[in-house]
């Protein structure tokens, strides 16, 4: 039996809706969070920072008495910028 053309338009309107649908939520994703761009960049600036003050103080600055360690916590800084930048759209 042959189908009738109300049910062919009914059925390509939603098919329609549901592309705009589709279309709404890739473009909400798509955006970055205000905050994303100048955490990442202080993160990034912080680590540097960081390890230079270290290199420059002859290893007792930024914090004392700990050592290489401070080179952990500059590297530490960078890493949470290159992960905040995975997430920047």
């Amino acid at each position: 039996m042959p189908k009738s053309k109300v049910r062919k338009k009914v059925k390509e309107q939603n098919h329609i809706d549901q592309l705009v649908e589709q279309q709404e939520h890739a473009h909400q994703l798509a955006e970055s969070p205000k905050w994303l761009a100048p955490t990442m960049v202080a993160a990034f600036l912080a680590g540097l920072i960081w390890i230079v003050i270290f290199y420059v103080s002859g290893t007792s600055y930024p914090v004392p008495h700990i050592g290489a360690w401070n080179m952990l916590i500059g590297f530490g800084f960078i890493g949470a910028g290159f992960t905040l930048a995975t997430r920047w759209r």
